[in-house]
């Protein structure tokens, strides 16, 4: 008699827990460079990659919810883009509610450290400036002032400038269902008709809100942010050379989607 070949389970182990999440490496992937170690590098560095965990992810997500108002997806357009979006808005609320896990860490704790980063800096953070070309903030100078790109960073920054973003779909969408998207004047006024008859576009008005609301999480994110980081270090300058926190300050007023706030003033 045969024995029944398992390919699952203890009995399988073809597959483990351990080695499908590749837990040797991602746990190995924690290096402190303060000597003697200071004990709030570990957490330090685990906060960032994690942010960098779910930076990857929100590209995931904003691509396919970008490629479905554009049409791409076989059978899953804009009701996908909607439901990916309400995906991204949970997301970055736990980008949020992260800082405040750094912020157990205390300044005099940090300075243990700190000068052992330099010259690495968030500044340098290739994915959140993906994320924030992908959303609509498309600011090709960056790839200029950042000196330390990879060349392999660089494609993919200069692919994200070409591509198109969120808004661009999501115009794009307001043409696909009838209304006209051929001028920012044109835009608003289908924004509001959408807006007024949301029985009739209602897609179209949840679309909006979505994109509204990324936004608004965006700009929450950048708020939190900055406070943490003067309650850190202060006026000091980043680790990167930049004006730190004066900087962080500098990107505040930063909307993706001006169209859609001005709408609120016009309803």
């Amino acid at each position: 008699m045969s024995e029944t070949f398992v390919s699952f389970g203890e009995q399988g182990a073809q597959l483990t827990y351990g080695s499908y999440l590749r837990l040797p490496q991602l746990l190995d992937s924690q290096h402190l460079e303060s000597d003697p170690p200071a004990h709030d590098e570990l957490l330090f560095i685990t906060i960032h990659q994690v942010y960098e965990l779910w930076f990857k992810q929100l590209l995931h997500e904003v691509g396919a919810a970008r490629d479905a108002m554009l049409g791409g997806i076989a059978g899953r357009t804009l009701w996908w883009a909607q439901h990916l979006l309400a995906r991204v808005h949970v997301i970055e609320r736990v980008l949020v509610h992260q800082v405040d896990v750094l912020e157990t860490m205390t300044p005099q704790d940090f300075l243990e450290f700190r000068q052992r980063l330099a010259p690495a800096s968030g500044f340098q953070s290739v994915q959140f400036r993906e994320l924030e070309f992908l959303s609509g903030a498309k600011d090709p100078s960056y790839v200029e002032r950042f000196k330390g790109l990879t060349e392999a960073e660089r494609q993919r920054l200069a692919q994200r400038l070409a591509e198109p973003t969120l808004w661009d779909a999501f115009v794009h969408a307001l043409r696909t269902e009838g209304l006209d998207a051929d001028t920012d004047e044109e835009i608003s006024a289908s924004l509001r008709t959408a807006a007024h008859d949301r029985s009739q576009h209602a897609v179209v008005w949840a679309l909006a809100e979505a994109l509204l609301q990324h936004d608004e999480l965006a700009a929450s994110w950048r708020a939190r942010h900055v406070v943490m980081v003067e309650r850190m270090i202060g006026s000091k300058s980043g680790t990167g050379g930049s004006s730190g926190s004066q900087y962080l300050r500098s990107r505040l007023p930063v909307r993706y989607y001006p169209l859609l706030w001005d709408l609120r003033s016009e309803l």
